[in-house]
């Protein structure tokens, strides 16, 4: 890679300081003329050497990337100008608090001066500029940091303009996005610097409990003091690659521990991993998922839909008992949520992290568009290979996937978003690491959490529907299942191994269970049956989608005139009707 970028920056030197001189022939013209190559001096700053890579690269080239390496990526720091123009819509920003300067308000020799040479060489008042723009289309307010400016550290003056940010913002009701690039506190302010944290993370409160969304984008550095309070609160934390993010730095760690942290340690990828980062945003795709997130959550006029049929109170088709079901459910066809998604929804976005300990692949969370309304989408993900189903664990979701999905669901709260649940599961992880973590806990809070959302429920098993692992996303408004779709107080091979000591009986079991789609629906637990094309979903996945967006469809027109106290009110109902007994 780094031999062609080379021989390209060879070739273009050649095209760019080449001279050509011609000087006539006497006698003719053409073939005698004599030409003279001459060579201009090569700008100093024609190109420029990755950091990273160490690859080289022509100046033109690395700016047309918005300051991106082409040959590994690496995103180079940019200034806040720029990060505007690559961010707002043409002509589209207006600065807001720009006279705001500092004082000195523990007398610390020496930075007013500090404070005026950087103002001269960087023509920036402070280290964070705000005002208002539009991002694809979408009005919001905006702040950005910059770390030529003191390294973007916070001071009074940051404090102040953020503050001011959200406050103005939710005076005039509109989203906020925030990049934050800082080295923390500004020590030469002392504790009045400190006190920003808590002044800004108050002001991100007041601003959220106004209902409006807050989009936090960490670039690199996003550290100490701005880690651990505005920076780290945003309803959705986005994040370029390879960005350092941390409360307390590298050497300060190993120097207090003696001891060598691991590589990628406090990157981007590390706290994703980690789970409090939901996206990472590669820098020439930030504009458009901004503009995304923004359209995700602006106030929409329902459109007029389109006349549908209406579900059968049960599906029509064959009858099948457990044991055919189990069959069916285990096809290695069987269409799984990935297959689900691109057919139900548009403008899919999945989001990462539990903001606790880690992003559990088990549990997909994410936002989309139901016939143009936004929706939370939460679902159990298994895969279609053995490796697939490695990575997401089998859809067996940790402590971590179903805190994940309650974050989300209280998100969707926030915004008026009905939740909308596909449950395909064998049930939740019972290992080691699961019960360290609090399985049976987050399982909890998802049952009273979900019993107590204020916006529309609505859940779909898909294929098994095991115990409490499924029942976690399960609590809701609308109850379907697909027709061959399982839902049981625990797997057939679970009851057989338990009651009988064989699991080689899970089939007798899946039998005697009563546990089919007809099963519940007599039961009264389940609202609708969704036929499956025959022999099962995986014969036709385009038809088995349609009816299954029916179902979302009818349910969301259904329940959204409801009220939250209604909805709350009924769902407590719904659940308090459910058993068998005599008095």
């Amino acid at each position: 890679m780094v031999v062609d970028a080379l021989k390209q920056m060879r070739e273009r030197l050649e095209t760019d300081t080449q001279l050509r001189l011609v000087r006539p022939s006497q006698h003719s013209a053409g073939a005698d003329d004599e030409v003279f190559t001459y060579y201009r001096p090569v700008p100093v700053d024609l190109w420029i050497k990755c950091p990273a890579c160490s690859g080289v690269m022509f100046r033109e080239d690395f700016e047309k990337a918005g300051s991106v390496c082409k040959q590994c990526g690496h995103h180079y720091r940019i200034s806040s100008e720029e990060r505007l123009e690559l961010t707002c819509d043409p002509g589209s920003f207006q600065e807001w608090d720009a006279g705001l300067t500092s004082l000195n308000p523990i007398d610390f020799a020496g930075y007013p001066e500090k404070l005026q040479a950087l103002q001269e060489k960087t023509g920036l008042t402070e280290a964070v500029v705000t005002g208002s723009a539009r991002v694809g289309g979408q009005s919001c307010a905006i702040g950005v940091m910059d770390s030529r400016f003191m390294m973007g550290s916070m001071g009074s003056v940051v404090g102040e303009k953020i503050t001011r940010l959200f406050e103005r913002a939710m005076a005039e009701k509109l989203p906020v996005v925030l990049f934050a690039a800082s080295g923390g506190a500004r020590m030469q302010e002392g504790i009045v610097s400190l006190m920003q944290m808590a002044k800004t993370a108050a002001a991100v409160g007041r601003f959220q409990a106004a209902g409006l969304l807050y989009l936090s984008v960490l670039t690199d550095p996003t550290t100490g003091g701005v880690t651990a309070s505005f920076a780290s609160l945003g309803d959705i934390v986005l994040s370029e690659p390879g960005t350092l993010i941390g409360f307390a730095g590298r050497r300060v760690i190993e120097g207090t521990l003696a001891e060598q942290l691991p590589e990628g340690f406090q990157r981007a990828e590390f706290l994703q991993k980690h789970g409090f980062l939901d996206l990472i945003v590669p820098r020439e795709r930030m504009k458009a998922t901004l503009g995304l997130l923004l359209a995700l959550h602006a106030p929409c006029a329902h459109a007029a839909k389109p006349a549908r049929l209406r579900l059968d109170a049960a599906a029509n088709g064959p009858v099948r008992c457990g044991s055919d079901c189990l069959d069916l459910i285990r096809h290695r066809k069987r269409p799984v949520l990935t297959d689900y998604l691109s057919l139900l929804f548009d403008d899919v976005v999945e989001l990462h992290g539990d903001r606790c300990f880690g992003d559990d692949p088990a549990l997909w969370c994410g936002l989309g568009r139901l016939d143009g309304q936004p929706v939370t989408i939460v679902g159990h993900r298994k895969g279609k290979t053995l490796d697939e189903n490695a990575r997401c664990n089998f859809g067996m979701p940790h402590p971590e996937g179903y805190r994940k999905a309650m974050r989300l669901m209280r998100q969707a709260e926030k915004f008026g978003r009905p939740v909308l649940c596909l449950i395909d599961t064998s049930g939740a992880y019972c290992g080691v690491g699961a019960e360290e973590r609090g399985q049976g806990e987050a399982i909890a809070a998802n049952l009273l959490g979900m019993a107590q959302l204020g916006v529309p429920v609505i859940s779909l098993v898909t294929g098994e529907g095991g115990s409490g692992g499924a029942l976690a996303i399960g609590v809701c408004d609308r109850l379907g299942m697909l027709s061959n779709a399982l839902y049981s107080v625990i797997s057939p091979r679970g009851f057989a191994s338990l009651l009988w000591k064989d699991p080689s009986r899970e089939k007798e079991a899946a039998d005697v269970l009563h546990i089919t789609a007809p099963d519940l629906k007599q039961l009264g637990i389940c609202d609708a049956i969704i036929a499956e094309p025959e022999p099962g979903a995986q014969a036709d996945l385009a038809a088995t989608a349609a009816v299954m967006k029916v179902f979302f469809s009818q349910a969301v027109d259904e329940l959204g005139v409801a009220d939250a106290e209604t909805l709350i009110g009924n769902r407590y109902a719904r659940y308090r009707a459910i058993g068998a007994f005599a008095e």
